[in-house]
């Protein structure tokens, strides 16, 4: 796509600190106990080196404007609904609580498809987090940007059916009903002001969902959190997502797990049987 080339290998660095207060406010999120070992468990970096865009400087939907300056790290895609599609994320070594935390962050690829929603845009970005250690995480996430919802599309997702999920099969299997209080943390702890996680009549009026959506990484760290309750903390080498459907707020969530080694199988799915997020892992 020739009208976003010049983006491509445009590259950012940040600096944070794995701060305590966060870790544990984290840890209180996510209803653990903080590790006795002095390390962070996988999942918490996303909550390092986010953006930190003034206030002044966000768009309608709560996210950074972007524009064509040299400042704008992302390409200004004109597309106005923006989700978190996918990560790969490769664990390498664990970030210390306390340490300095170092992000090079870089544009990999710009890509325009269609699908059955229209047009749209997918921006791939690679991650390393460095800590005291060295490189600690490395990761490609997917941003995908979508056209507006057309007028009198049903809202996303369908109504929860008569189906019911069945968790037999699974190793593993945690039900939660994350609820607004939940979004809400999560918001704050990775500094996400994206108005569908909170502000239910834009969700709903401006972007076509049911009812307020469930962050795409906080659904990854509750899976994260589901093999670090059966495996321990800091265990996996890789893990990668992708988001199927979206998670409405105040529903039923089956987290579940199976598998071992190198072929740990994970997954999301609603009170209906319909899955909100595939998932895979090797420990």
């Amino acid at each position: 796509m020739s009208e976003w080339n010049a983006w491509i290998g445009r590259e950012e660095q940040r600096r944070d600190l794995a701060d305590p207060g966060l870790f544990t406010r984290w840890c209180a999120t996510l209803d653990r106990a903080a590790p006795a070992d002095g390390f962070v468990p996988q999942g918490f970096h996303w909550c390092l080196c986010t953006p930190d865009a003034a206030t002044a400087q966000l768009g309608p939907d709560g996210h950074p404007r972007r524009d064509e300056s040299p400042d704008s790290f992302l390409p200004p895609v004109p597309l106005p609904r923006r989700m978190w599609a996918s990560s790969k994320v490769e664990f390498l070594a664990p970030l210390k609580v306390g340490e300095v935390v170092t992000r090079t962050s870089q544009v990999a690829s710009v890509t325009e498809k269609s699908g059955g929603s229209g047009k749209l845009v997918f921006v791939d970005v690679a991650h390393e987090t460095h800590g005291l250690a060295g490189l600690s995480v490395r990761e490609v996430q997917s941003l995908v940007y979508r056209e507006p919802a057309a007028p009198g599309t049903p809202p996303a997702p369908p109504p929860l059916g008569e189906g019911r999920f069945d968790p037999a099969g699974w190793n593993q299997h945690r039900m939660i009903q994350p609820g607004a209080p939940l979004l809400f943390r999560f918001s704050a702890l990775t500094f996400n002001s994206h108005r569908i996680h909170y502000d239910a009549p834009y969700a709903m009026g401006e972007e076509g969902y049911r009812g307020l959506v469930v962050h795409g990484p906080l659904t990854a760290t509750l899976l994260l959190d589901l093999a670090q309750r059966r495996l321990g903390d800091n265990a996996l080498k890789t893990f990668a997502f992708r988001g199927m459907s979206p998670a409405v707020a105040d529903e039923p969530l089956h987290l579940v797990m199976r598998g071992q080694g190198e072929a740990i199988e994970l997954g999301a799915f609603a009170a209906d049987g319909r899955q909100v997020m595939s998932a895979s892992a090797s420990a």
